[in-house]
């Protein structure tokens, strides 16, 4: 087996628990187990199929073990998904050959996407919180605008990301949000970003910071969906600290 490669040599954006995360068989080969049942993955499903009603050429970037990717292949769409984790995308192609269905599956950092410089697509998801896992707010900022060009104007891309506010509901995530506070007001390029028992680092954002990545990118705002893991799926009172999470959809500005 290759040796992990030492720290100045990981790939922008990665931090060293994300790249044993995603080079560890055991958690792609568990990885469907374990969020059976979680509401977020049946409400991602239908919010794209809401935004991708026709059939087209559509980018999945983190696509994993391709729970996204074969629902939507099975309903005619051309997709491509793209992860950087070898054994997630063994377990989709498995999962594709399955289900009858032909994908392409590219093993790629999706912010350093020079092969897909001459691609278009009609649809771009970057779903189950893949953004916050990027590391580096500047990378963050670059990933977004770098995928305009894939679009055509009127076309979707469509985001999930995780709720900074939420943290407030437990007494281990106020003391984070007390300490991220103080980040914040240092101007510490690391504010929003928490540790996650047993996963990589994840970047929590604020509905206002993710609606602004993509107004900044010349995207325009169609739909932004609050999500829960909780039993409310779709939170409307309070939804800013109740909700886990937003799916975001924006279309290429004309």
């Amino acid at each position: 087996m290759k040796p992990p490669p030492p720290d100045w040599q990981l790939p922008a954006g990665v931090r060293r628990e994300l790249w044993d995360y995603l080079h560890d068989a055991e958690q792609a080969r568990t990885y469907d187990e374990r969020l059976a049942g979680t509401p977020l993955l049946r409400a991602d499903v239908e919010f794209v199929e809401r935004h991708c009603p026709t059939p087209g050429r559509l980018l999945d970037l983190g696509c994993g073990t391709g729970r996204v990717l074969v629902p939507l292949a099975q309903r005619g769409q051309r997709v491509l998904g793209v992860d950087l984790s070898e054994e997630m995308l063994k377990v989709a192609g498995e999962k594709a050959a399955a289900a009858g269905v032909g994908v392409s599956l590219l093993k790629a950092n999706i912010v350093e996407l020079g092969c897909l410089a001459d691609a278009s697509f009609d649809y771009v998801l970057c779903l189950f919180s893949t953004l916050g896992m990027v590391a580096g707010a500047e990378h963050r900022l670059r990933l977004v605008p770098h995928l305009r060009p894939y679009l055509p104007p009127a076309r979707p891309i469509e985001l999930h990301v995780h709720n900074r506010w939420y943290n407030a509901w437990d007494r281990a995530g106020r003391r984070w949000l007390l300490r991220d506070l103080a980040r914040s007001l240092r101007g510490r390029p690391d504010a929003g970003d928490r540790s996650e028992i047993g996963g990589p680092t994840l970047h929590h954002f604020t509905r206002r910071e993710a609606e602004k990545l993509l107004t900044d990118a010349g995207f325009t705002l169609v739909e932004v969906q609050p999500v829960s893991t909780g039993p409310a799926t779709r939170p409307r009172w309070f939804a800013g600290l109740r909700t886990y999470g937003w799916l975001l959809a924006a279309v290429k500005a004309g």
